[in-house]
């Protein structure tokens, strides 16, 4: 699969997934991959723990009840560490956003689904806490997004895009809102 490939054919797969395992040796590729983001003065503010305990995908699944993460074999579970980088600006949230990304391709280009979790965790102190407590995150540190990963029981919903000309343009601001 090409890259281009791998950007068309993500989507946000809400759905059961198979029991079959995720492979330690594609969880690293995937976790490798979510390293390899550009990251705000270098500064590397995003820390990945990928989960393939069934235990630990259980008890963390628990805390947000949804199809995907019960059934999910493997997890990916972002942590971001805030800091100032450049004049007192903190890039964390972008440095966390393009590592997801990157997670998300790479999940689909081995042949696996996902989907971004981060509202209900991020808006719920309780949620971030519980799950800060099971995977040993130290204060100073926030987990932000849960990354179900597996293979798809069945095609799920995919989101409609606009059309192109309605959200991009050449050299300047074309669109009618």
């Amino acid at each position: 699969m090409t890259l281009f490939e791998a950007i068309k054919e993500r989507y946000s797969y809400r759905g059961e997934f198979k029991p079959n395992p995720v492979s330690r040796e594609d969880l690293t590729k995937i976790l490798e991959a979510g390293l390899a983001a550009p990251s705000g003065g270098n500064a590397q503010t995003t820390y990945l723990i990928g989960v393939d305990d069934p235990e630990l995908i259980k008890s963390m699944s628990a805390i947000l009840n949804k199809t995907s993460t019960v059934t999910a074999p493997a997890a990916v579970v972002v942590i971001s560490h805030p800091k100032p980088v450049y004049k007192d600006m903190c890039f964390n949230i972008q440095d966390y956003s393009a590592a997801i990304e990157n997670v998300l391709l790479a999940a689909v280009d081995l042949g696996y689904a996902s989907c971004w979790i981060e509202g209900e965790i991020t808006a719920d102190p309780v949620r971030q806490k519980a799950y800060a407590e099971l995977l040993g995150v130290p204060e100073g540190f926030n987990v932000v997004c849960f990354l179900p990963i597996g293979v798809p029981v069945s095609e799920g919903k995919r989101a409609v895009h606009r059309p192109f000309e309605e959200r991009a343009s050449f050299n300047r601001f074309t669109f009618t809102i």
